[in-house]
């Protein structure tokens, strides 16, 4: 599933492709939207915002087109009318007359007003966004330890979108990792320090994933690992997807293990 800097990343991309343009043409796959491809051809695009893992495509109109990629959704920059050889089924076609943006294979997708975005079943009831600069370490801080999530579990915690928006699974192997927790722990049994690492690694490694397209590994290790012709998949993270190599830092083996149907990465040594 892309995480908050993949889908930001996205969005920038589509911003480039289809912002301030007017909408020459607009399909959505879903009968229940049929009738906003009318309302919506000829309006333009105003600006792409990102909440977490959502989209949100601001239009002129006051009308605007939320979508969430969940596990397959992936959105192609096309010439117009465009379309790729894929046997993914095309949800979201918005085309101009430069461009066509198509979204493949997601499933949540519809068309709301301004006041209809805050009422949102998801929106709505999001955490702080990770990517969001006026966040802080120690807004996060407090947040760790706030009564309704600090006796749940790390690593579902960090997964939990109302908790904050943003983190999916490999962020979170690589936000414990960093952050020098043993995946066991809630957030009441951390130190004062391990909160503020936790919070700090949160926000940073979302950060430099997003600048570096998805890299949370040192970067000066990552400049040297690529000099000594290491492939991407081998220098990306510092323990996700590693398991059974040797930690970065200590030389440990990495272990994996599934937590709610879900991989989670750790070094034993680096996080005891």
């Amino acid at each position: 599933m892309p995480e908050g800097p993949e889908i930001r990343r996205a969005a920038d991309k589509l911003e480039k492709a289809i912002a301030q343009e007017p909408i020459a043409d607009i399909f959505f796959a879903f009968d229940h939207l049929k009738r906003y491809e009318a309302m919506l051809t000829g309006d333009r695009v105003l600006a792409i915002q990102t909440y977490g893992k959502a989209m949100v495509i601001r239009c002129t109109s006051q009308l605007n087109i939320y979508s969430h990629n969940q596990l397959y959704g992936v959105w192609y920059i096309r010439k117009p009318y465009d379309y790729p050889q894929t046997n993914r089924q095309l949800r979201l076609a918005i085309h101009n007359s430069r461009r066509s943006a198509l979204l493949y294979s997601a499933s949540d997708i519809a068309v709301l007003q301004n006041d209809e975005l805050l009422i949102h079943p998801f929106l709505s009831r999001l955490g702080p966004d990770v990517l969001d600069q006026s966040v802080t370490s120690e807004h996060l801080a407090a947040r760790f330890l706030a009564q309704q999530f600090y006796r749940r579990g790390l690593p579902t915690l960090l997964l939990n979108q109302h908790f904050l928006c943003g983190l999916g699974n490999y962020l979170r192997s690589e936000v414990l990792f960093v952050a020098q927790v043993h995946p066991t722990l809630r957030p009441v049994d951390c130190t004062p320090e391990q909160i503020i690492r936790l919070a700090d690694a949160a926000i940073a490694l979302s950060r430099q994933s997003y600048a570096t397209a998805g890299i949370t590994n040192d970067l000066q290790r990552v400049a040297e690992l690529k000099q000594q012709g290491y492939k991407r998949s081998q220098y990306r993270f510092y323990v996700f997807n590693r398991d059974r190599l040797p930690c970065f830092v200590c030389g440990t083996e990495i272990r994996r293990e599934m937590l709610g149907g879900r991989r989670l990465y750790y070094c034993p040594i680096c996080q005891a």
